[in-house]
């Protein structure tokens, strides 16, 4: 599982129910990274997409509380339903043999499914923004960099693209060699 986002430099991402960067070359990048995937989310997360529907050539699972649970829209081979709680999330990708899950939002979510993430893909925009009220947990000492583009401009707006690998237990040397003393690969702390 992954999880998506784009944050300024507080780990903030949304205020009052939407977005907080409107950045159209990091929309398509969102679209390239989810598209024939599963997309889990919150209502508001739904409500906030266009006309408040999930998103054409994704499957969609919303976790939600208030909506009725089951399958609630089909287009094109894929399908969105609502399910009340994270197991019911599992059960759903099983259930329906739904392909690779990417995590999308919100806070709530982020902060539910984190710990199942094994990459984070984020938009980091060079910026603080005003009146934030939803924020992206921390995740910096349980994730490593990977690999970051160089810093862009679009719409007065700085960003770099970073992806972001769980950390495990295993170190590689970064020469190929054999592990050194005291690595988790010799069995010492």
């Amino acid at each position: 599982m992954k999880a998506i986002v784009v944050v300024d430099r507080k780990l903030a991402i949304g205020r009052s129910g939407g977005l907080l960067f409107r950045i159209p070359s990091d929309l398509q990048h969102f679209r390239r990274e989810t598209l024939g995937r599963t997309c889990i989310m919150g209502r508001k997360t739904l409500e906030s997409m266009p006309k408040g529907q999930p998103l054409p050539g994704r499957n969609t699972i919303v976790l939600s509380k208030s909506m009725p649970e089951g399958v609630f829209w089909e287009k094109d081979g894929f399908i969105a339903l609502a399910v009340g709680s994270r197991e019911a999330v599992y059960r759903a990708l099983a259930e329906f043999a739904l392909p690779e899950a990417v995590v999308c939002g919100g806070a709530q979510i982020y902060r539910l499914f984190l710990p199942d993430c094994d990459e984070l893909i984020v938009t980091e925009v060079e910026d603080e923004a005003d009146g934030a009220d939803a924020f992206f947990p921390y995740f910096q000492g349980e994730f490593e960099l990977r690999e970051k583009t160089e810093s862009v401009e679009e719409n007065g707006i700085r960003y770099k693209i970073a992806r972001y690998q769980r950390k495990t237990d295993e170190t590689e040397p970064a020469d190929g060699g054999e592990p050194q003393a005291g690595s988790a690969e010799d069995g010492e702390p």
